[in-house]
């Protein structure tokens, strides 16, 4: 319990003691057992007080989070940027912004010593439900069919409730909840992609590599690319498809390549007219690899001014090959 009497510690809000009262009550009795009456009388406080805050005995766990969903919907319901998506995961992380460990915390660590099981699938799936819808009315109006924004709105309700839990489980408070929101965002975004409006579906690159065998292990196996498809021809032709993620047509002047140069590779190693650019989550490991995999290295991994680490490398096939690994707002 939270007393006054604590030296060295600030006095707790009455919802504070209520919240902490009711998870005690629920830790020795059971969610369902444990009256309100019982919750005002162990916090020392008036039933009309408890009202103040809650509105049942449930919103002790969800209150914080309810808050937070409350602005997510806010935020996406006047959001008309160009990118929906993007604008969705912004709002998704901005949940976990300095959200502290709380009751639901406590809750979902010790779901069946609180008798918390069907309580949290039945509440839960309400807040799930409400994120969906909100992300999947902003991404409609960011030009997605009905189809695939309802299921890529449902992803992003299961994204925030399963980075809760995993945020939970691991130690509430050791850790960012937003580190647990950017790997369910990262998850939630590869359910849809809405494509502007355009006549191109997909971006390919043809890679003409006599090698064959030698770039396929290296772009497959080592640069980490999925083999989609293959196929081989009379004569001993052969082709495989690689995926590699969202594919984007970059398109700069030549003053734009010179200061590329200049920051990549202190213009030391030109680009060539055509150059390829792999996202990574570590360039400096992911070069080393390439480079133990017979990749020449043109300029080791280093800090860009647009916030992101660069490496260039020549790759078999002769393809130029730039690694980037987005920073982010802190940096690395």
């Amino acid at each position: 319990m939270t007393t006054d009497s604590r030296s060295g510690r600030p006095r707790a809000s009455s919802q504070e003691t209520l919240a902490e009262a009711a998870c005690e009550l629920f830790l020795e009795q059971g969610f369902a057992a444990t009256s309100i009456a019982e919750i005002t009388t162990r916090a020392g406080v008036s039933r009309s007080s408890f009202f103040n805050y809650f509105g049942s005995k449930s919103d002790i766990l969800w209150a914080a989070l309810d808050e937070r969903i409350a602005s997510f919907e806010t935020q996406l319901a006047g959001d008309e940027a160009a990118d929906a998506a993007a604008a969705v995961r912004a709002a998704v992380l901005a949940i976990g912004d300095g959200f502290a460990p709380d009751s639901l915390a406590l809750a979902l660590v010790n779901t069946a010593a609180m008798g918390l099981v069907d309580e949290l699938v039945r509440e839960g799936a309400l807040r799930r439900s409400r994120i969906a819808r909100a992300a999947a009315d902003r991404l409609r109006r960011g030009g997605a069919e009905q189809v695939e924004a309802e299921v890529a709105g449902a992803a992003w309700g299961g994204a925030v409730l399963a980075a809760l839990d995993a945020w939970a489980r691991d130690g509430a408070g050791r850790t960012s909840l937003v580190r647990f929101l950017i790997r369910g965002a990262d998850a939630a975004s590869l359910v849809i992609s809405p494509r502007a409006d355009g006549a191109i579906r997909q971006l390919r690159v043809v890679v003409h590599a006599p090698d064959f065998d030698n770039a396929l292990a290296f772009y497959r196996d080592t640069v980490g690319m999925p083999q989609s498809e293959a196929y081989e021809a009379d004569g001993g032709a052969r082709v495989a498809i690689l995926d590699a993620g969202r594919a984007t047509l970059e398109i700069a002047n030549s003053a734009q390549v010179a200061f590329i140069d200049r920051v990549e590779t202190d213009g030391d190693a030109p680009s060539d007219r055509i150059r390829i650019a792999l996202e990574v989550d570590d360039a400096r490991d992911a070069a080393d690899r390439l480079q133990a995999a017979g990749a020449v290295v043109e300029a080791s991994a280093r800090r860009t001014p647009w916030r992101s680490m660069n490496a260039r490398l020549r790759a078999p096939a002769d393809l130029q090959v730039t690694l980037f690994q987005e920073l982010g707002p802190e940096g690395d």
